[in-house]
């Protein structure tokens, strides 16, 4: 069961004022107008690229790892754009907790919501797939204002940001279940509602599986996909929050629903998810999470990719 955090005078005692002050320097940035927010942020991410060497290191390699193709030249364009997509990432979860939602929308717009919202009228449950891209927590904030779900989160070790986290995605979320909260996600979606999911990441050895991801043969790969949907029987439906260049604010593309996924195995269904994430993350390349160590998770006798 999942007990959300909630805010108490320990959040305010000297030891959190450094956050605080750091909390209040992002609220102050991102009533700037927009267009001073995109160019502090890509700056901001250009500077990280000098600063952030071992993860530009973990990016290089994972495109090295999926797309042996891509020649050196096109491997470094790719990792710079990246790199203004994480300095953008960090004013986009201001925005996503901070602004108002008239000025989200006017920013933003959605396209293929349509087909979520007959479900959600049918009672039908949604397994809503939230790849990460960097872009995700405004992403997450945009689809809400118009199809409010649950949230899947992994607690922040941080107080502090632990409640402002959860207090920022309350904003357009029913409420908020813990990644480990299974039975909570599958009555969720058993009851009719939304449950956001991300599957892409590698989250260890434990409940996970090799296929395929992109050119790496064998990718850890978590089985929750195929614990959920066998329990289940949600819709599947994935969803791109993709930033427009120069400036020009967002487009949330809500992919079709997938309703016969392959339930034979746990390995089915993974490769058959990573398909569905390989196709979003083509859509916005340059604004996927790159920096976390996708393959750390090998196979026995296989040495570490990193």
């Amino acid at each position: 069961m999942t007990h959300l955090p909630k805010f108490s005078a320990a959040l305010l005692h000297p030891r959190h004022w450094l956050t605080w002050l750091g909390i209040g320097a992002l609220w102050l940035i991102v009533q700037l107008p927009y267009s001073v927010i995109y160019r502090l942020g890509t700056g901001l991410g250009r500077l990280s690229l000098r600063l952030m060497r071992r993860r530009a290191t973990i990016a290089y390699r994972n495109l090295e790892l999926c797309f042996p193709q891509m020649s050196e030249t096109q491997r470094h364009e790719m990792v710079v754009k990246n790199f203004e997509s994480v300095g953008m990432g960090l004013m986009e979860t201001g925005m996503a907790w901070f602004w108002s939602n008239r000025r989200v929308a006017q920013w933003s717009r959605t396209q293929g919501i349509e087909p979520v919202k007959a479900l959600l009228e049918q009672k039908q449950g949604i397994l809503l797939i939230g790849v990460h891209f960097l872009t995700l927590e405004l992403g997450a904030r945009i689809f809400g204002m118009s199809t409010p779900g649950i949230g899947v989160y992994r607690p922040n070790d941080n107080p502090l940001l632990d409640w402002l986290q959860t207090w920022g995605r309350l904003r357009s979320n029913k409420t908020m279940l813990d990644r480990k909260d299974l039975k909570g996600m599958i009555r969720a979606l058993k009851s009719g509602d939304i449950i956001w999911y991300a599957p892409d990441h590698d989250y260890g050895p434990r409940n996970s599986v090799f296929v395929p991801f992109f050119a790496v043969e064998q990718a850890a790969t978590t089985s929750g996909t195929w614990m959920l949907e066998k329990m289940s029987k949600a819709h599947v439906v994935p969803f791109v929050p993709r930033r427009k260049p120069d400036g020009q604010g967002y487009d949330l593309i809500v992919l079709p629903p997938e309703d016969n996924p392959p339930l034979e195995s746990a390995e089915a269904t993974a490769a058959w998810m990573n398909k569905i994430v390989e196709k979003c993350i083509l859509m916005a390349p340059e604004q996927y999470m790159w920096l976390h160590r996708r393959f750390k998770t090998t196979p026995e006798g296989v040495p570490s990719r990193y």
